[in-house]
């Protein structure tokens, strides 16, 4: 399961403080199972996600948190899967709209995921990117290898993709990047 950025897609440049990302991230549904392909089709379509089916989308919903803006719109959505016999979980399907990038909804999302980690029994959280790993590197991730990393998903890795793996050991420190005890990177969930 690989999480980047699509190479075809540009962002735009960063927006002025006041256009900011006002929305909210909350635990998908099984009713956002469309939003979630159309959310990762691009990124599918350029090559930086594998290509996964919307029956997958409807049957993981519950593994997503979805990011939206005011109106209630999906801007992104990031997936985080746990493994019963593994110490550690996988950040998974991480995408922004093309129109949302650099607004702060990847960093919104990406918090979120690891507050979200931080409360389950995970020793740390893994992600593989085809891209630079930038966003990864500045949430307090570190590059490693696939050994340590839940063996399922490890397997399952396509070497011919060149993914670089990332970890991000939990428990959060205080002076770390994006601690789950941060209200600003708190989501609507009870």
């Amino acid at each position: 399961m690989t999480t980047a950025f699509p190479h075809e897609v540009r962002p735009p440049a960063l927006a002025p403080l006041g256009e900011r990302d006002p929305g909210r991230v909350r635990a998908a549904r099984p009713a956002d199972a469309a939003a979630l392909y159309a959310l990762s089709e691009p990124f599918m379509r350029s090559g930086a996600l594998r290509r996964r089916s919307r029956r997958l989308y409807e049957l993981t919903a519950d593994q997503f948190l979805v990011a939206e803006d005011a109106d209630g719109t999906p801007e992104g959505c990031v997936a985080l899967r746990t493994y019963p016999d593994e110490p550690a979980a996988v950040l998974h399907n991480f995408c922004v709209r093309a129109d949302r990038q650099r607004r702060g909804v990847g960093s919104r999302l990406l918090a979120a995921l690891l507050s979200e980690a931080a409360a389950r029994p995970a020793s740390g959280v893994f992600a593989a990117t085809t891209g630079g790993g930038r966003s990864f590197l500045r949430a307090g991730f570190r590059e490693t290898d696939a050994s340590a990393a839940p063996r399922p998903w490890a397997a399952a890795l396509d070497p011919a993709r060149g993914s670089r793996i990332f970890v991000r050991d939990l428990p959060f420190l205080e002076d770390e990047p994006f601690p789950p005890n941060r209200p600003e990177y708190a989501d609507d969930r009870a």
